[in-house]
């Protein structure tokens, strides 16, 4: 009975702990004062099976890729409470990936997550922080279902077998802001 009562307590002891290692995705995945992402490896598949002409070495490489992506997630809200959750749980979640870069702009904070694939050019979690949008997006008109929208954290996640090197070279062709940096990392 006393062993009994010690779990009892211990459980009770752990509970917060469990709960801010929820993920964070499903967390809010249902809100409405959160945009949310979440891409299916069975999506993959479907892109992958597209009619890309596989002759074409660059068009191989994409399909390389996408057919590596088990999981793509992205939470976007300009809700200072979820910012700060989601900024608490990318904090308890780091611990276990390595920081592969910050960028710091115009109030802006893009930070880079990866957790050590296969071998040094293939991760099998990457994970992109931004915090501090709402500086830069204050002003824009951003409109989402009727709605003016501001933005002040994001967070994507990808997992899978990924190159960096592939990432690097599909976010600039994406146009993403921060890209060119990852790129200067991968050659270090």
């Amino acid at each position: 009975m006393k062993n009994k009562a010690i779990l009892f307590l211990m459980a009770i002891m752990l509970l917060p702990l469990t709960s801010m290692a929820q993920d964070i995705f499903a967390k809010y995945s249902d809100n409405p004062e959160v945009t949310y992402v979440s891409i299916k490896p069975k999506m993959f598949q479907m892109l992958a099976k597209m009619d890309i002409n596989s002759d074409d070495p660059e068009a191989q490489e994409y399909l390389d890729m996408v057919n590596s992506i088990t999981s793509f997630k992205v939470i976007t809200t300009g809700n200072k409470a979820i910012s700060g959750d989601v900024t608490k749980w990318v904090q308890s979640h780091k611990n276990a990936l390595e920081e592969l870069m910050v960028v710091k702009d115009n109030g802006v904070n893009m930070t880079f997550y990866v957790k050590q694939g296969k071998d040094e050019d293939h991760v099998s979690e990457f994970l992109m922080f931004v915090d501090g949008l709402s500086a830069v997006t204050k002003d824009m008109d951003v409109n989402m279902n009727g709605e003016k929208r501001e933005f002040e954290t994001v967070v994507v996640s990808l997992t899978g077998d990924i190159d960096l090197n592939q990432i690097s070279k599909l976010t600039q062709k994406m146009n993403i802001q921060g890209a060119e940096h990852l790129e200067k990392k991968n050659k270090k």
